[in-house]
This record gives structure tokens, sequence and C-alpha cells, in this order.
């Protein structure tokens, strides 16, 4: 959201970089490989990372006559929906379990944490980048509300959604401990507003996969509370990808 911001002229590039803040106290950028470092002049990974306003450098430069195109990509194994290649970028974003895909410069940058309190952007070149693969903001937010209900009606249906102590301040603590993020003004609420629900959702979705005291659930209980929660997984990546591109689409709609 906020790339898209500054691409379109939005936002200022302190702006930028005073807003990843709350993800990690720092962080780095590497290329993905050789091949991608001799293109982006960025180091490779057996070096030490640049700097992320190289990084804003590099996006700047590559995107020259394009459209500020960024979103999210949140892939899991069997949902690969928006996800580009090569083979490399898809390996490692599954592997982290997102990423952040410009189209106009035709660059993936996947994060992950390489020490304690750096996290690193790792740069790929991208192929093709595929349509837009998600629902609507409004698709994506009926989905989300009824994914909660039909799976605690599956959960209740199977015993196997048992209350216990505590859960509701795991949930809360969950919340608390995720960042807090700022986003660029200009920014429509309703899409903040999904993005808020889809963390209090993912909240509950761990403490319920967790809930087994002292292993007592069996091995088919839990394989069938685990298929329940799947398409609430699913419902939350789906809100939260709608949720930036709808913010992408308003912030450089103009």
């Amino acid at each position: 959201m906020w790339s898209a911001a500054w691409l379109a002229g939005a936002a200022a590039a302190d702006d930028v970089l005073d807003a990843l803040a709350p993800w990690s106290e720092a962080h780095d950028v590497v290329a993905a490989d050789t091949a991608t470092a001799a293109v982006t002049d960025l180091p490779t990974p057996d070096h030490a990372g640049t700097g992320l306003a190289t990084l804003l450098a590099l996006a700047r430069r590559r995107s020259a006559g394009t459209g500020p195109d960024a979103r999210v990509v949140l892939p899991a194994p069997g949902d690969v929906r928006g996800l580009p290649g090569p083979a490399a970028l898809r390996s490692a974003a599954l592997e982290a379990g997102e990423c952040a895909v410009l189209a106009g410069p035709a660059l993936a940058l996947v994060p992950s944490a390489v020490a304690d309190g750096v996290l690193r952007w790792t740069v790929h070149l991208v192929d093709d980048v595929p349509p837009l693969a998600h629902p609507s903001l409004a698709d994506a937010e009926h989905d989300l509300r009824s994914g909660v209900r039909d799976a605690a009606d599956t959960l209740a249906a199977l015993d196997v959604a048992r209350p216990r102590r505590g859960v509701r301040e795991e949930i809360a603590d969950a919340l608390r401990r995720r960042p807090h993020a700022s986003w660029p003004a200009g920014t429509p609420g309703r899409p903040l507003r999904v993005l808020q629900h889809a963390d209090e959702v993912e909240a509950i979705l761990l403490a319920a996969s967790g809930d087994d005291p002292g292993g007592a659930m069996s091995s088919s209980a839990a394989l069938a509370r685990h298929d329940a929660l799947r398409p609430l997984a699913t419902a939350v990546r789906a809100a939260r990808v709608a949720a930036v591109a709808e913010t992408v689409r308003v912030l450089t709609a103009a």
C-alpha cells in the first residue's frame, strides 16, 4: 500500500521507510541470485544487504512509464493465486507465506527474518505478472464473515470445539503482538476494517488450532478440525489481498 502510494506520488520516500518500522527494528535488501544482482545492482545473499532506500530507487527506476501496480500475494500449499514466476520466487514465497509484487518494475519482494530484529527483503525479477486473482472487497468481507459461522457450526457438529480457560486472553495477546501499522493519507476506511477483522479471525484461528490440552484429541478429530478451519484461513488471506488491492486502487486513482 505504501509502495503504491509512493510510486503514484502520494507519499514521500521517508514516509514509506518510517511505515516499515513496526515490522522490524532493521531492514535490509538483497538480490535473490547473481543474475538478479547483475540487473538490479543489489548485493547477493552472501553479502551484507543494502538499505531500503536503494530498493525504492530501484523500483522508481524500473517503473518508468508504467503504472504503480503494487499488490500483496499470500500463497499457501494448494493456493498460489496471483503468484508470478520464476520457480525460485514461487518456492520462496510459499515458504514465507507472503510476498509483495511490484508489477510495473517487474519485481517481487519476499520478507524473512534473518537475525533478531532484522527483516530481509529478497528481490526477485518477475517473469510475468498474472492478472489480479482475488474476490471483490465486498465478496471477501462476506466470505470472511460467513467463514467464521461455517467453521463454528462445523466444529460444533464434529464435537471438536471445546471451551477452555484463557482462550480469550490468548486471542487478545496475539492481537497485541501484531505490529501496529500506519497507512498512507487517503486510505479508505472499509479496507482497514476488513484488515482488522482478518487480524481478529487469524488470532482466533491460532487459538483454535492449538487447542488440545494434554494431547487428548484423537488424530481423526485433529484432522477434522484442521479441515474445518482451512477454508477460514483461505478467507483470511483473500480478505487481506482484496483489502490491499482496493486501497491501492483508491490511492493510485488520481
